[in-house]
């Protein structure tokens, strides 16, 4: 009898094991390939992966494909930080590149990403910035990133050739790409050790617009130039006296930034401080000025929430997005101005027992007085919450009566099923 289990035993696990042989046998050399050339590049163990390559440009049964070569391509740009590996990293990811566009397989992003990061790393900007180009004015499905341009720009600006590094910039705002602080702080760093000062200050206000809070680096890159002679050589451009002009350029633009150049001359005087919790500088004493965004801006900004909003096609089609969203504007113009916003899913969440989906109206209701009686007792706030909650509420006698009240007083408005509540607030 326990022969005959043993016998039953062996028989399943052989016969358990066959599909997973079969499937095996069934792959087909070039996908092997690609699952060994993954595995390669998960351990990044790149002598394997090019001997895996040696071997097949020397096999007629393998045929190379675009996501051979990109993963092959990755891995060589990923082992340039190693010093021992970093020459044959960037000799053996040309030769695959040549190979690729010689074999007539088009590169996409990610292939000329890894090239010019394969060419920066030797110093050859030109090259880096080549092969961005060349991808650019071929055009196709993939589009270049931040992350295609960084390396050229980033290799530029770090041998002092400042004007090809404007020149990648350049191109980069021909194709919308936005620069961010990285890529600000080295066009920054080229800018003031060129004496380039108007170019300084352009990436100071790209810091200010793009960035905000800055990095230690950046601000060390801030800080030489204002300690250095070439900052304080800098005139105001004529501006003159003229404190009208520019109270009425802050206004205009927003906060601090009155967008007319520096503002009279000499030596800065440079040190670190704290601000006060009232914006007040710790350590000239000076309030600083909230920086604010500008008409252009907070359009461009509810224009992209708008469109955003809109954008259901997964769940509904276009017209009834439309409608949906339109509704809330439509809803909003009737109901005037609101000074605060209360996000009623996060109040009444708040601390409360997730597991069994608990919500705290009296929470809510809590906060909603609080900014009535900070109002003046004038002004509800605009309380937003998810139709299915608010549904949620109405079948409740105990929150019956307060939920009709918020929503007969235009205090309440239920966002609509496969809408995202944020996109709302913001709005």
């Amino acid at each position: 009898m326990a022969t005959s289990d043993q016998h039953r035993s062996r028989h399943h696990d052989e016969s358990s094991s066959r599909p997973n042989k079969k499937k095996k046998l069934s792959r087909n050399p070039e996908t092997n390939l690609l699952f060994n050339l993954n595995s390669c590049s998960k351990s990044k163990d790149l002598s394997a992966a090019l001997a895996l390559y040696d071997a097949a440009i020397t096999s007629s049964e393998v045929r190379l494909s675009q996501q051979h070569f990109q993963t092959l391509l990755y891995l060589c740009s990923t082992s340039i930080s190693d010093t021992s590996l970093q020459n044959l990293a960037i000799d053996r990811g040309f030769e695959i590149f040549d190979r690729m566009v010689s074999s007539g397989i088009s590169p996409n992003e990610a292939s000329v990403t890894s090239v010019a990061r394969l060419a920066a790393a030797k110093g050859d900007g030109d090259h880096a910035f080549k092969v961005v180009k060349d991808f650019v004015s071929v055009g196709g499905v993939s589009i270049p990133r931040l992350r295609t341009y960084a390396p050229a720009l980033l290799c530029f600006c770090e041998k002092l050739e400042a004007e090809k590094g404007y020149e990648v910039e350049e191109h980069m705002e021909a194709e919308g790409i936005a620069l961010e602080e990285a890529e600000i702080s080295a066009l920054l760093k080229v800018s003031a050790a060129t004496g380039r000062e108007n170019k300084v200050y352009r990436y100071l206000h790209k810091l200010r617009e793009y960035v905000g809070c800055v990095s230690e680096e950046s601000s060390k890159i801030i800080e030489e130039w204002f300690c250095g002679e070439k900052a304080g050589e800098v005139s105001d451009n004529g501006i003159g006296s003229d404190v009208e002009m520019l109270r009425e350029a802050v206004l205009k633009n927003g906060g601090g930034w009155h967008g007319h150049g520096w503002i009279g001359e000499g030596n800065w005087i440079v040190k670190k401080g704290n601000v006060s919790s009232t914006g007040r500088c710790l350590s000239c004493s000076e309030q600083l000025a909230c920086v604010d965004t500008n008409e252009v801006e907070t359009q461009k900004f509810v224009d992209s929430l708008v469109a955003l909003a809109m954008d259901r096609k997964a769940k509904m089609n276009s017209c009834e997005s439309d409608v949906v969203f339109s509704e809330f504007q439509d809803w909003l113009e009737k109901h005037g101005d609101y000074e605060a916003i209360v996000d009623g899913a996060n109040i009444g969440l708040y601390q409360q027992n997730f597991v069994d989906g608990s919500f705290s109206l009296s929470q809510l209701e809590s906060v909603v007085k609080e900014l009535y009686r900070e109002s003046g007792n004038n002004k509800w706030p605009l309380i937003l919450l998810h139709k299915r909650r608010v549904k949620a509420l109405l079948e409740n006698p105990t929150h019956r009566n307060l939920v009709e009240e918020w929503i007969s007083n235009g205090v309440l408005y239920a966002t609509p099923p496969g809408s995202n509540d944020d996109w709302y607030e913001l709005f």
